[in-house]
């Protein structure tokens, strides 16, 4: 049962376009960053959110959709602006992740520590039961 408890927040991507309100699983404690060539070149860092507990309040029809490899996990992106906006889960298809870029008052710069998970060796191509690996983390250190 979803805790009705949670904040929901605001986002949007660069434009203005896409507009959401979200809830989040467990705040930014879930915040991370993949290593798999995908997220590797995007460099967002993002957090989950179960798939009920986001809603698409404008532009869903500008969301363009990009798959790739396996084509499990979908990412979303505003073809006005080209900004990644969530991404539904290959390791969970249960939840999205949502950049936090996107994310009214967030700035990726408010991290000081990211973890990146290990998505060169996902779990899902490994043996039956390979859980999700820390490949590092990634630090943000403001002069």
């Amino acid at each position: 049962m979803p805790d009705e408890n949670r904040e929901t927040l605001n986002g949007a991507c660069h434009c203005g376009t896409v507009r959401f309100h979200v809830r989040l699983t467990d705040g930014f404690s879930t915040a991370r960053r993949c290593n798999c060539s995908y997220c590797r070149m995007r460099g967002a860092i993002a957090v989950s959110a179960d798939l009920e507990d986001i809603e698409i309040v404008a532009g869903e029809d500008a969301l363009t959709l990009y798959q790739f490899n396996s084509k499990t996990a979908k990412h979303y992106f505003c073809s006005v602006c080209g900004i990644y906006t969530h991404h539904q889960r290959r390791s969970n298809t249960q939840q999205y992740g949502i950049n936090v870029a996107c994310l009214e008052g967030v700035s990726p710069f408010d991290f000081a520590e990211v973890p990146v998970a290990d998505g060169v060796s996902h779990p899902a191509d490994g043996p039956a039961g390979s859980k999700s690996r820390l490949f590092g983390v990634l630090k943000f250190i403001a002069e």
